[in-house]
């Protein structure tokens, strides 16, 4: 199989150049890597005085505005101009852990009926302890492959996928239409749910490993989660019946134990806050339909999104 590698930035920091480094030695060789760069001025500023484009020769970059950015229809835009077989999104904050990232994302797409196989994140050395604990119940170290017949036991999770690195089969993807055009928020869940719809399995391969966390805030948790609830109600066709909150609920049991058990017990009041933060911008988010628009501008995390 032949591999492009697609990347959105904005504001990119040092760590990128370890992204990039990382990419290209990977034992099975990218063919191309398409960064979608916002704001040219940022990325200008990161790679000046440096040889970028004669150290990076298989780099392809494309700059555009704030405005012109959406999570579905940016990377829709950059799918539709890749050739290879199979094409993976990454951010660019997702550090491969090892050389074989590409090769054991790769892998599980041999299966005729996978149509995306996702990465394991695991937290970085700066993560708080929740947030550690966070990858390991998002991410743990066993594969699976999830289909239809999931739906019953899994719910939600079955759709569960994400762009911080996930490799696409690119005759798969076009046949059921890619990305949505638009989009505030799960560009890849939708994707995954109409996929499983159509009779094709999500495979999370946990050999496939990243380096990915963050440290958010209450209110930064609260300005995504409220992105995440209007992503939710503007696509009933996927998330409409099938309840995520049990599963938030259970992350946040299971954590609370976490933390008395490990001796972080200080951190349930952070934990608590977060929570509730998430569960507040969440429920607003599934009913943005009833607030003021000034309301709705403060509450999310992508005003650009609003103005289109």
């Amino acid at each position: 199989m032949t591999v492009d590698v697609i990347i959105p930035v904005y504001k990119p920091d040092q760590e990128f150049f370890t992204l990039l480094d990382r990419l290209e030695s990977q034992t099975v060789k990218v063919n191309q890597i398409y960064i979608i760069n916002t704001e040219e001025k940022y990325f200008s500023q990161l790679v000046y005085g440096r040889k970028f484009k004669e150290i990076y020769k298989n780099i392809r970059i494309k700059h555009i505005s704030a405005q012109e950015f959406d999570h579905g229809g940016t990377r829709r835009r950059a799918a539709k101009e890749m050739m290879a077989d199979v094409f993976v999104m990454m951010t660019q904050d997702a550090i491969p852990a090892d050389e074989r990232l590409i090769e054991n994302l790769l892998r599980p797409l041999e299966a005729a009926d996978v149509a995306v196989s996702y990465a394991r994140q695991l937290a970085k050395e700066d993560a708080g302890e929740i947030e550690k604990y966070t990858r390991v119940f998002n991410y743990p170290d066993v594969s699976v492959v999830k289909g239809a017949e999931d739906i019953p036991t899994m719910g939600i999770k079955t759709y569960f996928c994400s762009d911080v690195c996930a490799a696409y089969k690119r005759e798969v993807y076009e046949q059921l239409g890619g990305f949505v055009k638009r989009a505030i928020f799960n560009e890849d869940m939708i994707f995954a749910a109409r996929a499983v719809g159509a009779g094709y399995k999500i495979s999370y391969a946990a050999d496939a490993r990243v380096y990915h966390s963050h440290n958010y805030t209450g209110m930064q948790q609260f300005h995504r989660n409220f992105d995440l609830g209007v992503s939710q109600a503007q696509h009933p066709e996927v998330f409409e019946g099938i309840s995520s909150e049990s599963e938030g609920i259970s992350m946040v049991k299971k954590t609370a134990k976490h933390l008395w058990k490990t001796g972080h017990k200080i951190e349930i009041i952070r934990l608590i806050y977060t929570s509730g933060c998430k569960f507040i911008g969440y429920r607003l988010g599934k009913n943005y339909k009833k607030l003021p628009k000034r309301t709705v501008l403060w509450c999310t995390s992508n005003r650009n999104y609003w103005r289109k």
